[in-house]
């Protein structure tokens, strides 16, 4: 899982008889923006601006320390570099700042550039612009958060603010040792964190027992319209957007379009939107037939209709899908499994824009946009002598290649929530939200079945879900037992690393069980205890 996966919604619950909100499965309140900032004005104007500095700064860092320490009880990202993306991601979800496009980390040479900040917005409202940097909380956040996911002490200073009068907030983070003598005029208001571990030792053992507690779920409501736009293409990947732009941009003129990709990828989809995204063609009717789903002797009938008498059965004339698409657009879907005989009248229908029905001898003019689609490789069945090389080319004036989801993974998750309130609404249940576990899973599945099979998945997790949260255990069996795969980082990792990544993996796929997961790795449960032992995972003492 990758830390621009997370989403507020399904990171954050609520009970509202007993009064509970959690956040990433640690107890959280809701804290309006205005008071905040009333809050600081009070301490400014009663303890001065050097205290408040301290209070907020501490607050924020215990704050960042243990937001940090609840998304390691419940999130599983894959690399140290996603652990410290995921702290600004989740600060921007909170609604305390926003990140500027590209933005870096605060421990990058440039340090973190934030164009919105709550806190700077609220000084200037309460107190006006200053002569320093105000972002006091934020700073604090950040070097809790750092500090715990680094396993170091990491100190966060502000070095230009929005709050007096700067472009951007820019936030740097270093160790003591690497900030040198320009710390030294910060560190008072970072003291009380010498107490880190004592702060520790609290978030450890409240962080155990919320984990032994039932979370009592329910998801916050979506935006209004999410769940309408959940029949539609989803797009967060390079390649989709892509294809999306490409559809687009043909949409606008009548020219005949391939799309071709795997099983279930969702080329009727694009389709839909090279129709809908056409002004010639949109208000006209969108018809679809899958040539491999009728029988040959019918097929050359279902495509160019026929007359009375044409064969045994046909009682009245008919007209064709050519005829009855007139004006829109025509979804020939599996065009690659048009008979030899009907592919030579499609060039016909194609190239002179007019069909004939069977058993009559004049022609009909036509005018269609052809979309045809396929999940074979047409070349190649060119090659083979199994399709006509003229219609290739008639029909592949534009192709639009759609990749298989194995290979667009930042749109597993958008799409899954889509397809979980289409299944909800199916079922006439309410709409489920996916555990961060669930979540995990989703992306590391191979998806050999694409988009179909992404979507059976959710229909089965609705079916199933005990709660209001789809967790691991509503997953297909070969979803849940999704693994880790090693891959090559920026940093490269040890074997050792990659070893625990793994163990850890198989004992949660077998929900702790030591002998279960010992059995499937091959090896003994001893060893299994000692290496559990070794990453701190052993049994609490």
């Amino acid at each position: 899982m990758r830390a621009a996966d997370l989403d507020l919604s399904e990171l954050l619950t609520i009970d509202p008889q007993a009064g509970e909100l959690r956040f990433s499965g640690a107890r959280a309140i809701l804290l309006d923006a205005v008071a905040m900032g009333l809050l600081r004005k009070q301490l400014i104007d009663s303890v001065g601006a050097a205290a408040a500095r301290a209070i907020l700064t501490r607050f924020g860092f215990a704050h960042g320390y243990r937001t940090a320490e609840a998304a390691r009880a419940e999130l599983a990202l894959e690399s140290d570099e996603e652990w410290r993306e995921a702290g600004g991601r989740i600060h921007a979800l909170q609604g305390m700042m926003r990140l500027a496009p590209g933005a870096d980390g605060p421990l990058s040479p440039g340090g973190a550039a934030v164009e919105a900040s709550y806190e700077a917005e609220q000084h200037l409202l309460h107190l006006g612009r200053a002569d320093a940097p105000v972002c006091w909380t934020l700073a604090g956040f950040a070097s809790g958060y750092l500090s715990c996911v680094e396993g170091r002490d990491i100190y966060v200073l502000e070095r230009r603010c929005l709050g007096r009068g700067d472009a951007r907030c820019v936030f740097a983070g270093r160790t003591a040792e690497a900030w040198g003598a320009d710390l030294e005029p910060h560190l008072p208001f970072f003291e009380a964190r010498r107490l880190d571990a004592s702060l520790r030792r609290a978030a450890e053992a409240l962080g155990r027992a919320e984990r032994r507690l039932k979370t009592r779920a329910e998801a916050l409501s979506r935006a209004a319209g999410a769940a309408a736009d959940a029949g539609g293409l989803v797009a967060a990947s390079p390649a989709m957007r892509r294809v999306v732009e490409l559809a687009r941009r043909v949409a606008q003129v009548d020219a005949t379009v391939l799309i071709t990709g795997e099983s279930g990828t969702g080329k009727e989809r694009v389709a839909r939107l090279v129709h809908e995204a056409s002004p010639a063609r949109a208000r006209g009717p969108l018809l679809a037939i899958n040539c491999a789903a009728i029988p040959e002797p019918l097929l050359e009938s279902e495509l160019f209709g026929h007359a009375r008498g044409a064969f045994t059965g046909a009682t009245r004339d008919r007209a064709g899908i050519f005829e009855a698409a007139a004006g829109g657009t025509l979804f020939l879907d599996e065009v690659g499994e048009l008979p030899a005989g009907v592919q030579v009248k499609l060039l016909r229908a194609l190239q002179a824009r007019e069909v004939r029905r069977v058993g009559e001898n004049r022609s009909r003019p036509v005018d269609v946009r052809v979309v045809a689609a396929t999940n074979r490789d047409l070349a190649a069945e060119v090659s083979a002598g199994r399709f006509r090389k003229d219609l290739y080319y008639r029909l592949n004036v534009v192709e639009l290649r759609l990749p298989p989801l194995r290979e667009r993974r930042e749109d597993v998750l958008p799409l899954a929530r889509g397809l979980l309130a289409q299944a909800a609404a199916r079922m006439r249940r309410p709409a489920p939200r996916l555990s961060p576990g669930a979540a995990d899973r989703l992306v590391r599945h191979a998806w050999p079945g694409n988009v179909r099979e992404l979507e059976n998945a959710m229909e089965r997790a609705v079916a199933l879900a005990e709660g209001r949260r789809i967790e691991a255990k509503d997953l297909p069996e070969e979803v849940r037992s999704a693994l880790p795969a090693p891959s090559a980082e920026p940093r490269v990792r040890t074997l050792g690393d990659v070893e625990q990544e793994y163990i850890l993996a198989v004992l949660a796929r077998n929900e702790g069980n030591q002998t279960r997961t010992a059995a499937e790795l091959g090896i003994g449960v001893s060893t299994l205890y000692r290496k559990l032992k070794a990453y701190g995972r052993g049994p609490a003492r």
